[in-house]
């Protein structure tokens, strides 16, 4: 027994480590968790502090939105009344107005009628007295009338007469005018612009529609054609300004159209017809390229002008198909010369242009050729010629332009004008003195004032081709003006 309670006494006394470590353990868990309760308590009441203040805050902050709400709300309804009481008060004053103003209407109204029944009394008595005067007016009026009337077909009758025996003498004494005028231009070659055109065309189409059409219809003599036309094609070509060379090669040309065998009619005719396109052709190109080159082609053909017979006629025709109506010069009418309207195309190509070609190149084509013919008129000649290649065309030639206002408009006009003053505006000064002199101021003014007295109607228009070509017809008369 005893032995039982020491083992018990020895076992209660016994500290065993483990027991001890967990006791520890448990202990310092306990601490722990209370710990951590305590502050999450703690925590929790912060939370529910900084909740609670947040709380307060957004419901300060609504309250402070409802209230600026209500002020403004507020606010609009006073405006809105301030508004309504200004436009009651605009209203009151309006039907104030309206009401003045219908009361001032009624006044003026009643005095417009009164006015108007004393202003139409008036004028009834006015038109009445007015109708009585009317009446005798008319009446006298119709008896002046007729008596009028009884003295001007007496009058009438007698002018009448007067113009029947005046107009028989007129056109009796214009008959014998125009024949005498006629017979004189006839004895001294003089023609007018319709009459070289008319020739020009004429030329032109008996050409084309005689020898031409034989000679390409028959292969003997289609063959001495062509064998001409290239003969005479590089003749042309070679020309120099050397009086040997102008003289010996003018020869040549003789010798090909006119050889010791003359040529079938048809044949020599084509053949003038070749030549003068040739010449024309080199006057096209090299005369454009170099005035200077004029000199030599003009001689050569005024030449050829002076030996071939017919090559007049011919040149002249195919100068006027190149250079439309500017060699005449004349405005290319509406009907050919045989009467036949001209379409659209063929007026174009009566003119002288090509296809397609613009007004610029057809400028520049035709004062090349414009300066041979020019060349060509001032020419010295041993024999006379035909008076379309003589030096009183340079005259006719400045005449007939200047009548010419729709030629005058032209940006073409003052480009030729140049070209012939450059050509031949010294010898003219010698020829016709004081009369050039006084057709050079009239040119002169066209250029720089207006022609046939309107300001501002310049020669050559207002194209920039025009102004630069004017300028330089302008310098050539003072150049002309300042040699004398």
């Amino acid at each position: 027994m005893e032995d039982a309670v020491a083992s018990i006494r020895l076992h209660v006394n016994h500290h065993d480590p483990y027991e001890e470590w967990e006791k520890e353990t448990r202990q310092e868990a306990w601490r722990a968790a209370r710990q951590k309760h305590a502050q999450d308590r703690v925590q929790q009441r912060e939370e529910r502090s900084q909740a609670h203040a947040k709380a307060a805050q957004q419901l300060a902050a609504i309250h402070e939105e409802q209230l600026r709400e209500v002020q403004m709300h507020l606010a609009a309804m006073n405006l809105q009344k301030k508004q309504e009481e200004d436009q009651l008060r605009s209203q009151w004053k309006e039907r104030d107005r309206k009401l003045w103003e219908r009361i001032d209407s009624v006044i003026k109204l009643e005095e417009e009628k009164a006015r108007v029944k004393m202003e139409a009394e008036r004028k009834k008595r006015e038109e009445e007295e007015r109708i009585r005067r009317e009446a005798e007016e008319k009446k006298r009026q119709e008896e002046e009338r007729k008596r009028k009337e009884e003295e001007e077909k007496r009058k009438q009758r007698e002018k009448e007469e007067e113009e029947k025996r005046q107009q028989a003498e007129a056109e009796r004494a214009r008959a014998e005018r125009e024949r005498a005028e006629e017979q004189e231009r006839k004895t001294l070659g003089f023609t007018t612009a319709f009459e070289d055109w008319k020739r020009a065309r004429d030329t032109l189409k008996a050409i084309k529609n005689g020898p031409m059409r034989i000679v390409k219809g028959d292969k003997t003599l289609k063959s001495i054609w062509s064998a001409g036309r290239r003969a005479i094609t590089p003749k042309i070509g070679q020309l120099t300004n050397d009086a040997q060379a102008i003289l010996k090669i003018s020869q040549q040309i003789v010798e090909i159209i006119r050889p010791l065998q003359p040529h079938p009619e048809p044949v020599y005719i084509a053949l003038l017809s070749s030549l003068a396109k040739a010449i024309l052709l080199q006057a096209e190109t090299e005369v454009t390229a170099e005035k200077r080159s004029a000199v030599p082609l003009a001689q050569v053909t005024t030449n050829l002008l002076s030996a071939l017979d017919g090559f007049a006629d011919v040149f002249w025709a195919k100068l006027c198909q190149r250079a439309g109506g500017w060699p005449v010069p004349i405005v290319v009418p509406a009907k050919d010369a045989d009467g036949t309207p001209f379409s659209d195309e063929t007026r174009r190509k009566a003119l002288g242009y090509r296809e397609d070609e613009g007004l610029a190149d057809y400028t520049t084509r035709v004062s090349g050729m414009m300066r041979v013919y020019f060349q060509i008129l001032v020419t010295p000649v041993n024999q006379p010629l035909d008076p379309v290649v003589r030096l009183p065309r340079y005259w006719t030639f400045f005449s007939r332009m200047l009548k010419e206002p729709q030629m005058l408009d032209s940006s073409v006009a003052p480009q030729v004008l140049y070209t012939a003053l450059d050509v031949g505006g010294l010898l003219a000064r010698e020829v016709w003195g004081q009369q050039w002199v006084r057709l050079l101021a009239l040119m002169y003014e066209g250029v720089t004032v207006g022609y046939h007295g309107q300001q501002g109607r310049l020669i050559g228009g207002q194209s920039p081709e025009g102004i630069a070509a004017r300028v330089r017809v302008q310098l050539e008369i003072e150049r002309i003006m300042s040699a004398f």
